[in-house]
C-alpha cells in the first residue's frame, strides 16, 4: 500500500519532516482510507499517525573529554593543532611577565629596598627584555648588590 500522500499531508499538519511521521503498522488500512486532510487529522488524533521525537547527537563523550582536559589530560602533542604562539600568543606571555617584573620593582622601590634611580634604570632594562622573569630580575639585583635587606 502506498501511503506516501498520507505521510506528506501528516508531515505538513504536524509541522515536521516526512521522516518523523510514523504510521502504526496495525492500522495501515485505516490510514490508507484517509484521503483528505481532515481524515489525516482524525488519524493523528486516534493515534494511527504519530510524530516521532527529534534525534540528536549525544554530547556524553565530548563532556567526558572536556572533564579530562580540565584535569590537564589529553593535551599532548597529538591533540594540539596550533603552534605554541597560536595557543598562547607571544604578546600575552610578554604582558604577563613584564607586569610581574614591574610589580616586583615597584614593591622594592616602595619598600625602600632600592632607590628611585635604580628603579628607573631597571625599569628600562626590564622593558628592553634583559630579564627572563621575576626571579632572574631579583638574582641580578642581588648580584649587583643593589637590593637592601
Amino acid at each position: 500500500m502506498d501511503l506516501k500522500n498520507q505521510k506528506r499531508m501528516a508531515a505538513e499538519i504536524l509541522k515536521c519532516g516526512a521522516s518523523r511521521v510514523w504510521i502504526n503498522p496495525n492500522r495501515i488500512t485505516d490510514v490508507a482510507d484517509a484521503i483528505t486532510r481532515s481524515d489525516v487529522r482524525t488519524a493523528i488524533l486516534s493515534g494511527s499517525i504519530v510524530k516521532l521525537p527529534k534525534k540528536g547527537n549525544s554530547r556524553g563523550r565530548i563532556n567526558k573529554n572536556l572533564r579530562q582536559k580540565v584535569k590537564g589530560r589529553q593535551k599532548g602533542h597529538g591533540s594540539r593543532k596550533g603552534t605554541l604562539n597560536t595557543r598562547s600568543p607571544g604578546k600575552t606571555r610578554w604582558v604577563k611577565s613584564i607586569r610581574a617584573m614591574r610589580d616586583e620593582l615597584r614593591k622594592y622601590r616602595d619598600g625602600g629596598k632600592i632607590d628611585r634611580s635604580t628603579y628607573r634604570k631597571y625599569y628600562g632594562l626590564t622593558k628592553g627584555g634583559m630579564f627572563k622573569g621575576r626571579r632572574n630580575l631579583e638574582e641580578h639585583l642581588r648580584d649587583q648588590g643593589l637590593l637592601k635587606e
